[in-house]
């Protein structure tokens, strides 16, 4: 009689260790009512932004006593109403970490967070070529190299309202971005015009993304979460000139460093 044998049962799966992004919800009050108000506003400002993503909720900065006063289960509805997935948190203590994970959520204590010092009201300008009787138009540096499905291009001036998102990639709009308009990026952004609205590089945190434009005029700047809005004035030498912006990281947290481009 002839003896077959079988090749040993192999596994439907395999384990392997994986990286995944997650935005970090550093709380500063256990006031979740507060928490809900701010994220509506800043949700009405950039909707569908945030779509999905899952979120580390911080309490590292929070009193000890308010671990026992937060509203956990309340805050973790409030992400939801928001379209955010909370997975984890970090810094509870014991009774909160207790409850965390009965709610389902990871005890990430370990993980590590960029934490980025508030900008300085004078900002760093690189110094530019005395100026000459006929200086020549600058022009924006080419783009870095952009990933394989390439960077999203805008060929059109974006009125006020208008919001533009280039996820996972580099924004070049080859015209004027009015007052109003929003373009965002989680890569550069470059501006072949008047940049007049708001522009949001590094929008998922990377902190080597910088914004180019040939007319820096903005209402807001902002590179991996570190923001100037128009209310602190940019110096002359590079307001409505052609500049680029890029974060600087020193012993006092990040900073925008703002400088005029070159002929």
């Amino acid at each position: 009689m002839a003896i077959v044998s079988e090749d040993p049962p192999q596994n439907g799966y395999d384990i392997k260790s994986a990286d995944l992004s997650l935005l970090a919800l550093v709380l500063k009050t256990a006031d979740v009512q507060a928490v809900s108000s701010a994220l509506q506003q800043q949700m009405a400002e950039t909707p569908g932004f945030f779509d999905q993503d899952p979120v580390l909720v911080d309490v590292s900065a929070l009193e000890p006593t308010a671990h026992a006063h937060l509203d956990l289960l309340g805050l973790l509805a409030v992400l939801r109403e928001q379209h955010l997935v909370p997975l984890a948190i970090k810094g509870a203590q014991q009774a909160l970490l207790a409850q965390a994970k009965a709610l389902g959520l990871v005890d990430a204590s370990d993980a590590r967070i960029r934490r980025s010092a508030p900008i300085e009201p004078s900002l760093p300008v690189a110094c530019t070529p005395a100026p000459t009787p006929a200086p020549e138009v600058p022009s924006l540096p080419t783009p870095p190299a952009a990933p394989i499905w390439g960077a999203m291009v805008i060929d059109k001036p974006l009125r006020s309202g208008q919001q533009v998102y280039a996820k996972g990639r580099d924004l070049i709009v080859l015209a004027m971005v009015n007052a109003g308009a929003e373009v965002i990026a989680d890569g550069h952004i470059h501006v072949y015009g008047a940049l007049r609205g708001k522009a949001i590089a590094g929008a998922r945190g990377n902190a080597q993304a910088q914004i180019f434009a040939l007319v820096m005029e903005p209402e807001l700047i902002s590179i991996a979460g570190v923001y100037r809005t128009s209310e602190n004035a940019l110096p002359a030498e590079v307001l409505g000139q052609a500049a680029q912006v890029s974060l600087q990281s020193g012993p006092d947290g990040d900073k925008l460093l703002i400088s005029a481009l070159k002929s």
